[in-house]
């Protein structure tokens, strides 16, 4: 599948309607494949002993699989989250940015489920690893409309 959005009119397209990812995540390559996304670590990011927060963790998971989605279905997808499942490996080092490398497992009609590794800047060793599921909104629904 060819992508529908490329990096920087995904990049516009999530500013202009999720205005809150900008001062947290940023789209480092996208390809038809995959998608390396960052999250820009700051002290609202961490939990006492300097470590990345899982919500955090989560939160770059789930818009790192959204991203893809919406760069390979366009404008028009209303994906929502319907399910996630999350391994923490080894604590990430809240000094430096986290790195996600998404991929796309299933881009149906209806679902989608992504791979997502999460890896401490500079390091090789994932930290943690997340499964994510999407519902897609039926094709021509008031749903699929939006953007």
């Amino acid at each position: 599948m060819s992508l529908v959005l490329n990096r920087e009119q995904l990049s516009d397209y999530l500013v202009e309607v999720f205005p809150q990812v900008e001062k947290d995540f940023v789209i480092d390559s996208l390809d038809e494949n995959s998608i390396t996304m960052r999250l820009k670590v700051g002290d609202r990011h961490l939990r006492p002993g300097g470590t990345v927060s899982g919500p955090s963790m989560f939160g770059l998971a789930d818009v790192s699989v959204y991203a893809m989605i919406l760069a390979l279905k366009g404008r028009q997808s209303l994906a929502v989250t319907t399910g996630c499942s999350m391994d923490f490996m080894r604590k990430p080092d809240g000094a430096n940015d986290m790195i996600a490398r998404c991929s796309l497992l299933k881009l149906g009609k209806t679902l989608a489920v992504g791979d997502v590794l999460m890896f401490s800047e500079g390091s090789v060793k994932p930290v943690a690893r997340a499964t994510m599921t999407y519902s897609l909104p039926p094709a021509g629904s008031a749903a699929a409309a939006f953007g």
